[in-house]
């Protein structure tokens, strides 16, 4: 009998305790934590000067400053996308999920009927006067927040055969569209974000395993019926370098070159002689120009601001409120890291060569806007953050 008493009187005293700090607690208004990521920011911007920087040695033999003019304003228009975008409140692009998958779908078309052919065959450009526009970075961002969108409403039944069909599906008709371009190296990017996004869900490991039989056992029959003889000769270039060493082999054999030539601490800024046998030095081998002038260390710290700044990206998803901000986060980052991986690689001889640029330092316009508007989407989800009380926050 006293025992009950004593519990009784304890359940009181405590529920008593609860709401009196349940009541404190109300008397604070609500708030945003609304916290701004300045380590993301000045990575993004450090990174980006360091490109400009690199865009002006690689071009400045030719006389013209247009390539750094060029890079410079779209840098400056997207550091004003960043900041607008990491202001919006990322969530309200749930409800245009549709639209904006729409809209890259029409560009993805668009670019097929009216884009512009390129020197190896790819339709990959439209033209706006002297304004170029390549539909399928833009596609990118679509794609990560539509994307996003459909795996957090189907990440409870993810393992279900025909929700990973309709997952498919979203990839594959983007997907499809820039393979007609062709454009083997943005197919790839997709493919890697949808592999990181379903792997962030927790898909089971029995799709993972049987996706990665089926894809080793069909890559024969892409390489014969799916990729054209251009492509076909990239591969084997990349095997052996040596086998077309004045054509398709020459661009990787002079970027190592250029690669080893700069040594430990590298010839100096604006000091490069062997980029000046690079093509394409101020985009796809770009990096071949930072590692000829700035040595192993510059190349080294360039690669370690880029993975801080994937690492950043990942860290930010992790603390997310919701799942939707989680996957935006690794969809950004896991786009980033395969850039990364893929052009760095590349300009070692380690990947093929496929024109995938290096992000913030290629030069770009469209590239470069691109990557801040997706870095913008991250810092979104840091800024916007779950209401809390002002006790909470402070």
């Amino acid at each position: 009998m006293y025992r009950y008493l004593i519990n009784r009187y304890i359940m009181k005293g405590r529920n008593w305790f609860i709401m009196k700090v349940k009541k404190k607690q109300s008397a604070y208004p609500t708030v945003m934590s609304m916290e701004f990521d300045w380590t993301l920011f000045l990575l993004a911007i450090g990174i980006s000067i360091f490109g400009i920087l690199n865009v002006y040695s690689a071009t400045i033999d030719s006389g013209s400053y247009s390539n750094v003019i060029v890079q410079s304003a779209a840098c400056f228009i997207g550091i004003l996308c960043m900041l607008a975008i990491s202001r919006f409140d990322y969530e309200q692009f749930r409800g245009l999920a549709k639209p904006i998958y729409g809209f890259a779908v029409f560009i993805l078309i668009l670019v097929l009927i009216i884009g512009v052919t390129e020197d190896w065959g790819a339709r990959s450009w439209i033209r706006l006067g002297p304004i170029g526009i390549q539909p399928a970075e833009l596609a990118k961002i679509c794609f990560i927040l539509t994307f996003s969108h459909h795996l957090a409403l189907a990440e409870k039944k993810i393992n279900n055969p025909l929700i990973l069909l309709g997952l498919c599906l979203h990839l594959g008709v983007l997907a499809g569209l820039i393979m007609m371009q062709p454009d083997v190296g943005s197919t790839l990017v997709f493919i890697f974000m949808f592999i990181c996004l379903l792997f962030t869900a927790k898909i089971s490991w029995k799709y993972i395993i049987s996706a990665g039989v089926i894809s080793a056992a069909s890559l024969p029959l892409i390489y014969k019926y799916l990729l054209s003889e251009y492509q076909q000769k990239r591969i084997q270039v990349f095997l052996n370098p040596d086998l077309d060493p004045l054509y398709r082999g020459y661009n990787v054999i002079q970027s190592k070159i250029a690669v080893g030539s700069g040594g430990l601490w590298g010839r100096g800024f604006l000091q490069g002689v062997q980029k000046d046998y690079l093509p394409a030095k101020s985009t796809d081998f770009i990096f071949s120009v930072a590692a000829e002038e700035w040595g192993y260390i510059g190349a080294l710290l360039l690669i370690i601001a880029l993975f801080a700044l994937v690492y950043r990206c990942i860290k930010i998803g992790m603390k997310a409120d919701n799942s939707y901000g989680r996957y935006i986060c690794i969809g950004v980052a896991s786009m980033f890291l395969f850039h990364i991986f893929e052009n760095a690689g590349m300009c070692i001889g380690l990947m093929p060569v496929t024109g995938i640029p290096l992000p913030l330092v290629s030069y770009g316009g469209t590239s470069m806007a691109v990557n801040m508007i997706a870095l913008g989407l991250v810092l979104s989800v840091k800024y916007h953050n779950k209401p809390r009380t002002v006790m909470e926050v402070y």
